[in-house]
């Protein structure tokens, strides 16, 4: 699996506003953005974002996910405190 993959589910079946994966091998860091973390737990936000890749994790492909998710706002702000360098 490749990060243009995970994005591109990640976008279809959440709707995401903005979806930014890396990966090392089979471990893969994901930065999610949309509404639909809104009023969530982490717990919560991180099992959305698993459930569109949840065949890759089953079968291997993805070994190691690391998941930051936000709602726009909460991006925003990120962005603000947190440029990218």
């Amino acid at each position: 699996m490749d990060c243009k993959e995970i994005e591109q589910r990640l976008t279809e079946q959440l709707q995401l506003t903005e979806v930014y994966a890396k990966t090392d091998g089979s471990h893969f860091s994901v930065t999610a953005v949309g509404e639909c973390f809104e009023g969530l737990s982490r717990v919560k936000q991180q099992q959305l974002v698993y459930g569109p890749l949840m065949d890759a994790i089953s079968s291997g492909a993805i070994h190691a996910l690391q998941i930051k998710a936000f709602t726009p706002t909460q991006w925003r702000r990120e962005k603000l405190l947190n440029p990218p360098v």
